[in-house]
């Protein structure tokens, strides 16, 4: 996902929230270089970290190839294409709340753009092994592993850490693609990623209701990984029509519905978790 030693993280949108998590993150050891706000150009973030007033001065100041956005979401479209135009390889959008009519904007702009966008509405990327912290993944509750997580739900992704955990595995990279109906990275865009890392020995896919994503996950399964895969799908209880948390998570049509996932994971090979408090209990009885 185009992090590694050389990485070296650009942060937009230093509101209250933004300032608190790129401290976060550079307690946890990630090398934030560059800071972007239109009307603190010259100052200093942390007292070291320089303020730009664009993200394409940022990168021919510092060198810096990966953005984090907090940039509210009125916004942050304009923050997306900003960074894109400054050729940043990797982008994380943290904002929640993006209108849908702006990121299919977004998506056209980036068709033939080189920048990875990962989010929006997302809790962002997290490498324990390497000590890089993208986002608002607590870093405390991760250790270095040989499980890959990628999934939809923020807060289903701290839990999923925590379960690997006690159940005596570590992360070797945790991607929250976010849960909004329009986003950048997809599952297969990280499962893709996870069959091709050597550091990656099993791979942990959490769902949700709503959408078809999960459905086209579990296709690319049946061909492309070689992994074994422990599932959960969230949401299974929803009623029809009813919006659960995310703006993508609402069935709309069977198609969206827990039971269709469900089924078609299992079809591909992976191994349900039928409970999202068993996830760690699954991965530990498959090896």
């Amino acid at each position: 996902m185009l992090i590694n030693s050389e990485t070296k993280v650009l942060v937009q949108g230093l509101g209250k929230d933004g300032s608190f998590k790129a401290q976060k993150a550079i307690e946890y050891g990630t090398n934030i270089v560059a800071c972007v706000h239109p009307n603190k150009k010259g100052q200093l973030f942390e007292n070291k970290i320089p303020y730009f007033e664009t993200a394409k001065e940022a990168v021919k100041k510092t060198g810096a190839n990966v953005g984090v956005i907090y940039v509210p979401a009125p916004f942050a479209m304009d923050a997306i294409i900003e960074q894109v135009d400054a050729n940043l390889e990797l982008i994380v959008c943290i904002t929640e709340g993006i209108p849908v009519h702006d990121m299919i904007k977004v998506k056209n702009y980036m068709k033939d753009k080189n920048s990875r966008l990962i989010g929006p509405n997302c809790p962002g990327i997290i490498s324990p092994k390497l000590k890089i912290k993208i986002g608002i993944i607590p870093g405390n509750i991760c250790k270095d592993g040989d499980v890959g997580l990628v999934s939809r739900s923020g807060t289903l992704t701290y839990e999923a850490i925590a379960q690997i955990g006690e159940a005596g595995f570590g992360q070797s990279l945790c991607i929250g693609i976010g849960g909004d109906p329009i986003h950048g990275t997809s599952f297969i865009d990280a499962l893709s990623y996870f069959e091709q890392d050597k550091n990656t020995k099993s791979i942990v896919l959490i769902g949700e209701i709503g959408g078809t994503k999960e459905q086209q996950a579990a296709e690319y399964i049946k061909t492309h990984i070689s992994k074994p895969i422990v599932f959960t799908i969230a949401g299974t209880t929803a009623p029809k029509g009813k919006r659960m948390g995310h703006a993508g998570a609402v069935i709309s049509g069977k198609m969206g519905l827990a039971s269709e996932k469900i089924k078609a994971l299992k079809e591909a090979g992976a191994y349900h978790s039928d409970d999202p408090s068993k996830i760690g209990d699954t991965l530990k009885n498959i090896f």
